[in-house]
């Protein structure tokens, strides 16, 4: 596959030598280099990438901030001379974080790593467009339509899902995985031991997500991406 790609880079020496890596990489597809994220928000708004090569501090807007205003579908490989923003990069999902200056080998192995991600996304996006999965219980394959998914419970090595029509179904699965598996930002994970399909969410309060009788909480590590999802969906 061809990854669509540009670069944001207000340092011109280095914006040009990852211009060079990036047109001699086959399966990149540069379209666009920009001197500031202001800059490049005017094009990639109507022209949009799978994959920015980013970096932090630039003046009016730093692409911490920039990729934090970014669909979830934009992946990051973040590129400075700073190390001390490595935790806030992967706060933002960031695929890799590469210190200048930068070799081609190790831009290589980012985009390699870029690669990966996008052919394992590829794959899944094939699987889920059905909107339905498998999931064993008790000796047996049971077909769980994404569509009637309210929430998923974790419960050490099981999960439980919770359906529209009131029926619950117990399976042996990892979170982890499951999360990876069903569309983000479609599902979120609000909490260590609750996954949420967020357009079945009607009431918010003080933290949790209310469903009936049911309260599900929104964790510290978790609280971000829903509140993302709240405020894009919200009128001021």
């Amino acid at each position: 596959m061809v990854i669509k790609c540009a670069i944001i880079d207000d340092e011109p020496l280095a914006a040009g030598l990852l211009k060079s890596y990036a047109i001699k990489t086959p399966f990149l597809n540069l379209v666009g280099t920009y001197g500031s994220a202001l800059e490049a928000m005017k094009e990639l708004r109507d022209n949009p990438v799978q994959l920015l090569f980013l970096d932090i501090q630039m003046p009016e807007l730093s692409g911490i901030e920039f990729a934090k205003i970014l669909p979830s579908n934009t992946k990051i490989i973040f590129t400075t001379a700073f190390q001390q923003y490595a935790i806030e990069s992967y706060k933002v999902s960031a695929l890799d974080y590469l210190m200048k200056p930068i070799s081609y080998d190790d831009f290589l192995k980012a985009a390699n790593k870029a690669l990966d991600w996008f052919s394992a996304n590829q794959q899944h996006t094939t699987t889920v467009r059905d909107r339905f999965m498998f999931v064993k219980s008790d000796y047996k394959l049971i077909r769980v339509s994404l569509d009637d998914i309210q929430y998923i419970e974790g419960l050490k090595d099981y999960v439980r899902f919770y359906l529209e029509d009131g029926s619950r179904i117990m399976s042996l699965m990892n979170m982890k995985k499951l999360e990876d598996y069903l569309p983000h930002p479609e599902f979120l994970r609000t909490h260590r031991s609750w996954i949420v399909h967020m357009p079945k969410a009607s009431l918010v309060d003080r933290l949790r997500i209310v469903f009936g009788e049911t309260l599900i909480p929104i964790s510290d590590s978790y609280k971000e991406d829903v509140q993302n999802y709240f405020d894009q969906h919200t009128l001021q």
